[in-house]
């Protein structure tokens, strides 16, 4: 087992940051029928293809009874479908829908309408900064993506 590594101040401060932010996107987010699981667990499928409904639960942080009750309601609402794993019978494979689609990309551009209007409050510089530190986002994303698998 790898030793914790230690924290400075600047990753301190770049946790707080985020969490801050985190609960400004939320803020932004449009409220509607989609939970924050469910929106997630919606984009996964948009982003990287069908997954067997055992590979879905963990990355969202929620139980496999939990993940089964999510895409059971998503199929129902016409977000997501069901079908069986063609290499194993006894598996089951979800993918995103056109409705499942649509509906992510509602959520994201009502979330980047209410973006760019605070991003309009920030000066030239200091947008060119957030511009400028979006490869590293990415990164830091793909990262976690990769531990939560």
């Amino acid at each position: 087992m790898q030793p914790a590594p230690s924290i400075t101040d600047a990753d301190a401060a770049i946790a707080a940051g985020f969490e801050r932010f985190y609960e400004t996107l939320r803020r932004l987010t449009p409220r509607g029928p989609l939970s924050l699981t469910a929106a997630s667990t919606l984009r996964r499928l948009e982003r990287s293809g069908p997954h067997r409904l055992s590979e879905l639960y963990a990355p969202e942080g929620i139980s496999q009874p939990a993940m089964t009750q999510l895409v059971t309601r998503l199929e129902k609402e016409g977000l997501a479908e069901r079908t069986d794993d063609p290499t194993d019978g006894r598996a089951v494979v979800v993918s995103i829908t056109d409705a499942g689609r649509a509906a992510v990309a509602h959520r994201r551009a009502v979330r980047a309408a209410a973006l760019a209007e605070l991003l309009q409050g920030l000066t030239p510089d200091e947008h060119a900064a957030v511009v400028a530190a979006l490869p590293a986002l990415e990164k830091l994303s793909d990262l976690a993506a990769e531990r939560a698998t």
